[in-house]
């Protein structure tokens, strides 16, 4: 069946760099939207624009009455716009590839369809006064956005032949435990944003009927555990003589969680300022970027030819040997450095 994309493919053809730079931007704006989200709530912006989709019940975009706050919330609005731009060029380009990679196309749409979900939800959001509960899967459908697209920039890295792990069966196995407790210690943040003092409204907005304080130090505790799994990594890594580039991603998810823990503890003791806030949102985002980046650099796949460094030829016999575990983890062929 022809498509409109499929027509466009006929008469364009989009190079590999140009596929990888729009996943980048698509990852990036991911993030983005969660950094100007919090902006919104920290600011008391939630309701900037009392309904959905429209500003105002008279009007798409805000009005001089509606203040800062409108002009807060219907940005955020428009930012989310500008992602769907930015995702739809990512899935332009990855159908005008040559050959086409159906994968990148799928997970351009995949981020989509999730942007639409997020989107109405966050309708939902605010028809429904910041109802804390409705706010914490709002963030969470944010992160599952940053995961698809972590996946599509590293899967336009690399070719598209059966992955092939870079460490053993087990390291791979504490590797996704650690991606698991990272998404628990995420979810349990937005417990403590929920019971917390920033609703996202300058009026009362209901909260979560947790005591803060102790939900704050499970938060805290999940996050030494988050840590020891860090750490754990890194050492079981290095004892098995793992390729560079797992060693290098949990060094980086190391670094990436001791500074949100920094962070996090300079909040508390400062009475939660909005800019400290906000920063620990980006960092929640970080933290997840990171631990997904380090769950994917368990496995690989040949590099495509148009890479600084080319690919190992993967064999059915190599294949054979790395799915019986006899030939050690750093002969297996690695991506190149992102």
């Amino acid at each position: 069946m022809r498509t409109p994309f499929s027509l466009l493919a006929e008469r364009v053809t989009v190079s590999d760099r140009i596929i990888r730079w729009t996943a980048f931007a698509a990852l990036v704006m991911s993030i983005l939207v969660v950094v100007t989200g919090g902006a919104v709530r920290l600011t008391g912006s939630g309701l900037g624009c009392p309904t959905w989709p429209t500003c105002t019940g008279d009007h798409l975009a805000t009005t001089p009455a509606m203040g800062v706050h409108g002009w807060i919330e219907f940005g955020n609005r428009l930012l989310t716009d500008v992602l769907c731009v930015v995702v739809g060029l990512t899935i332009i380009a990855a159908r005008c590839g040559k050959p086409w990679r159906r994968s990148l196309t799928r997970l351009g749409w995949a981020q989509f369809w999730i942007i639409v979900f997020d989107a109405v939800w966050g309708g939902i959001v605010v028809l429904a006064k910041l109802n804390p509960f409705l706010v914490a899967v709002h963030f969470l459908a944010s992160l599952a956005l940053i995961t698809v697209a972590a996946v599509q920039w590293q899967r336009s890295l690399e070719g598209d032949d059966r992955p092939v792990r870079t460490v053993g069966v087990p390291v791979v196995q504490l590797a996704r435990v650690t991606a698991v407790v990272t998404g628990l210690l995420c979810a349990v943040g937005t417990l403590v944003t929920g019971s917390g003092p920033h609703s996202g409204d300058g009026t009362t907005v209901k909260r979560m009927p947790l005591d803060w304080e102790k939900v704050t130090q499970f938060h805290a505790d999940f996050a030494f555990v988050t840590v020891g799994l860090a750490i754990a990594m890194i050492f079981i890594l290095a004892a098995v003589d793992a390729p560079a580039l797992p060693r290098l991603r949990a060094k980086q998810f190391l670094g990436v969680l001791l500074a949100q823990a920094v962070i996090g503890y300079v909040q508390y003791f400062t009475h939660l300022p909005e800019l400290v806030v906000g920063i620990h949102l980006l960092g929640a985002a970080l933290v997840w970027l990171s631990v997904v980046r380090l769950l994917l650099s368990t496995r690989t796949r040949p590099v495509l030819g148009a890479l600084d460094r080319p690919a190992v030829p993967v064999t059915p016999q190599r294949l054979a040997a790395t799915s019986a575990d006899a030939e050690p983890a750093n002969a297996l062929p690695q991506p190149a450095e992102l």
